[in-house]
Order: structure tokens, then sequence, then C-alpha cells
């Protein structure tokens, strides 16, 4: 966390996508542990790939992925030995590069577990990588802003030079993020025992907006099944597009409103028992008891009729 609040307050932090910055909820991390790190990248991989799968469904012709870690650490040996072992899983045709720092083998580590974490991370960079470029330390006058010598690049035939530039937001961009949990304005949690689903879906979608956009992204959202519709109705989402009202100042070129019914609502203020909890029986014959009493002493006894014990049965 510390190095990523640094690179936040540098000049560099406009180079990220801060929607693409993944801090964990405890605020810690691996410790210079590989195991822990791996361990961890097991419980928070959904929130990791939810990241990856969306840049990489943004992008028209995906070839493959860089990584740039530290194999000497807890979170870039750990974390990412496990990344590198589910992107051969999920994208098994694309290519995976990194850029690897290893630790120099003449001066001594602070780190007392650093053999162990290069070892065990090299296993996972011989069978899970397809090309590994080592980054030795000490990094040297390599490492410092300005150092080596600039040479413009002739142009010859045959060659083209990349521009860097930056992606408008698209209505695909917009969409996905409205499916996604943590974009949700209630907090019902995630119940992996049973399957919620969508019951209906209106998206409103504000801006300048192609209708041709909007049936492609229905098409890539159904493609990559981002949203689970109850078997018994329709699978659709209904959108309707709005114009930017000229009397407010708006930031985004499109922005967009999800209106949705989901089963999983069914879980807020929810009081979930066990199969085979007789808790809430008990509770509600105590109370009926307390009512029955109350109710009974409010009730003056005959007079030939004294005060005793009597069965009384109460049926649910």
């Amino acid at each position: 966390p510390r190095v990523i609040h640094s690179i936040l307050n540098s000049p560099y932090a406009n180079l990220y996508n801060p929607e693409n910055i993944y801090l964990s909820e405890h605020g810690g991390g691996a410790g210079n542990n590989w195991a822990s790190g791996f361990s961890q990248g097991e419980k928070i991989h959904e929130d990791i790939f939810d990241i990856i799968d969306r840049e990489a469904d943004g992008s028209d012709s995906l070839e493959g992925f860089v990584l740039c870690h530290s194999i000497a650490g807890g979170t870039g040996s750990g974390l990412g030995s496990y990344l590198l072992e589910r992107l051969n899983d999920r994208y098994p045709k694309k290519l995976v590069e990194t850029y690897s720092v290893f630790p120099n083998q003449d001066e001594m580590s602070d780190v007392v577990v650093q053999p162990y974490n290069s070892l065990l991370t090299l296993k996972r960079l011989t069978q899970n990588a397809d090309c590994v470029v080592r980054v030795p330390l000490p990094l040297g006058p390599a490492a410092r802003p300005g150092a080596g010598a600039a040479h413009p690049l002739p142009l010859t035939p045959g060659w083209h030079l990349q521009v860097a530039s930056v992606r408008k937001t698209t209505v695909l961009d917009v969409m996905r993020r409205l499916l996604q949990p943590k974009n949700v304005m209630v907090s019902t949690g995630r119940d992996r025992q049973t399957n919620h689903c969508y019951i209906a879906i209106l998206n409103i979608i504000q801006g300048e907006v192609d209708p041709t956009q909007v049936h492609k992204s229905l098409q890539r959202i159904r493609e990559r099944k981002l949203a689970n519709f109850i078997p018994w109705g329709p699978a659709s989402i209904q959108v309707a597009l709005s114009r930017k009202s000229p009397y407010l100042p708006s930031a985004h070129r499109v922005s967009g409103l999800m209106m949705a019914n989901h089963t999983n609502i069914s879980s807020v203020s929810a009081f979930p028992l066990r199969p085979g909890c007789r808790c809430a029986l008990c509770q509600r014959l105590c109370v009926a008891e307390l009512i029955l009493a109350l109710g009974g002493s409010l009730v003056p006894p005959p007079p030939d009729q004294a005060w005793g014990t009597e069965a009384v049965s109460i049926f649910l």
C-alpha cells in the first residue's frame, strides 16, 4: 500500500486508471512471504480478474499480457505466481511476458526468505510465462531519470511509428460497470450457495450515444454472460437513450444509470436460518406465551375458580 500511495502522489499518477488500482481490504501486503501472497491471491482473484477482464473486453484485438514484478518480496513473487497460473488457465492462447526484477547475489538482503521466494517464483516463470525479461539489481544509472542518450528513430519504408492515445469512454464501458457489484447502491453481500440472478434491467444512457454502439454492447454482454437472468423470463436489457441537459454541466461524455430487479435483494435485513434450526420456533413460542399471559392478566378470574396452572396449546 505504501508503494501504491507513493505512486498516486507522484507525477506519474495520471498514467494509471484509478479503477484499475487494487488495494486489499485489510490494508496490508504479503509481508515478504511468498506463501502469504499466493494464498491471498486465491481470495482476491475475482476482484483482480474483474479488472483484467474489463480491459480485455475493451480491447479490439488482445494479443497478450505484460507483468512487471519482483521475485524477492512477497506480493510480486507470491501473488505474481498465482496470477501467472490463472492467466494461463483463463487465456490459454494469449502470450504472457514478464519483466522480473531479480535480486543481486553479491549483496546481503534484508529479506531472510528472499532465496525461497525467488526459487518458488522461478518455477512459475519457467512453466507459465512465454518470455521473461530479467531486470537485475541494482538497476544502476539506467533507472535514473534522464539517463542514457536519446536518438531519433529514422523513418524507413514499411515502419509505422506508434502514437500514444487515450481511448474515450464507450457505451460498453458504462454498461459493464453498471453490472459490477461494487457500483450497486445497495450492499447485499455475496451468497455463494444461492445462484441469484436478474429479473429485469433498465439502463438509462445519457450523452453522445450511437444506437449501433448500444446494440454491439448488448451483444458483448450476452457473449461474455456478464448478467444472469431468471430462466423463466426474457433475458434482455432494456436501454433508454437520453440527451445531456443544457442547464447542468457534465464532466463525462457518456454516463449511465441502471434500475434492476435482482433476487439478491431478498438477503437484505434477512435472518438466515440453518437447516434444522429451531431458534425461531422457540422465540415464537415464548412471545405467544407472553401474549397469553399478559392478555389473561387483564381479565379477572371467576369467583368460584382459583388461580392455577393450565396447559396451553399453541398451533403454528
